[in-house]
């Protein structure tokens, strides 16, 4: 008897020590505020979870989902007036947005396998267009896999931006800034002399 009564208070004491030890909390998740009646941000309360979303696998989308997921990377990152206009006839522009800033933003999109690279015919092909016919601000060649040296040389020369599949995780998972920022605005015209 005197046992169990010696295992029910070392048992009492342990759960009593588990009641008052606060639980380990997940990592920080940073939420945007959501609109609540009129208009008022409507706050979380202290003790509610929030769960990342998963990362998305980008090698599994098809081209279009491709297309509208870094559409989605670009209005979670603060674009506006942000649309999908791939497909046939889209004269290299995939992806057309306003970033926070003003610049109009145009994208490429290449969802390819990890040993198909882009080559420099896709960026000529882009360069094209991006800047004569898109009037782009900032002009961005997306992929899910790699560029060849010759592709990046060009991009260097025409002052397009370059996302691998490696810095679209990045971006995609918030360790990399928008790229976008890459690209220093053009200062405003100097005004005429008097």
């Amino acid at each position: 008897a005197h046992r169990a009564a010696a295992a029910l208070r070392e048992g009492t004491r342990t759960a009593l020590d588990a009641l008052e030890t606060p639980p380990e909390r997940a990592p920080a998740v940073v939420v945007p505020a959501q609109a609540g009646p009129g208009g008022r941000s409507a706050p979380l309360a202290e003790d509610t979870v929030v769960l990342a979303e998963p990362a998305v696998d980008y090698d599994l989308l098809d081209p279009d989902e491709f297309e509208q997921a870094v559409a989605a990377l670009c209005e979670r990152d603060g674009c506006t007036d942000v649309e999908v206009a791939g497909g046939a006839g889209d004269l290299g522009a995939d992806v057309l947005a306003v970033a926070p800033d003003g610049r109009r933003v145009v994208v490429q999109c290449k969802r390819y396998c990890a040993t198909n690279r882009v080559g420099s015919e896709d960026l000529q092909r882009f360069g094209g267009t991006c800047y004569t016919v898109h009037e782009a601000d900032v002009a961005l060649f997306v992929t899910t896999s790699d560029f060849t040296a010759p592709a990046v040389e060009y991009a260097a020369q025409c002052g397009i931006v370059c996302v691998d599949g490696e810095d679209l995780r990045a971006w995609s998972d918030g360790a990399a800034p928008p790229p976008w920022t890459a690209v220093t605005p053009a200062p405003p015209p100097a005004r005429p002399s008097p």
